[in-house]
């Protein structure tokens, strides 16, 4: 997925995957998946996407500030 935030493009395809969790299991209407991304300029993204039911009903990329990434990192552990 590609993404345009304040000039600044977000793209899957391109950056490297840091940390992915899941909750749920496929085909769970309130599962999701959350990406931790780090673009090949040092800038982190995450990439959301879940069931209709979840917190992430479609796909997104939400920007994160690099102060706030082992934050996300040890929550998530």
């Amino acid at each position: 997925m590609k993404k345009t935030i304040c000039k600044c493009e977000y793209d899957t395809e391109t950056a490297t995957l840091v940390k992915k969790i899941c909750v749920g299991c496929f085909g769970d209407s309130e599962g999701y998946e959350e990406s931790l991304y780090q673009t090949p300029t040092g800038s982190y993204f995450i990439y959301v996407n879940g069931g209709e039911n979840s917190p992430y009903p479609t796909e997104d990329i939400k920007r994160i500030a690099k102060n706030k990434v082992e934050a996300w990192i040890a929550e998530h552990e």
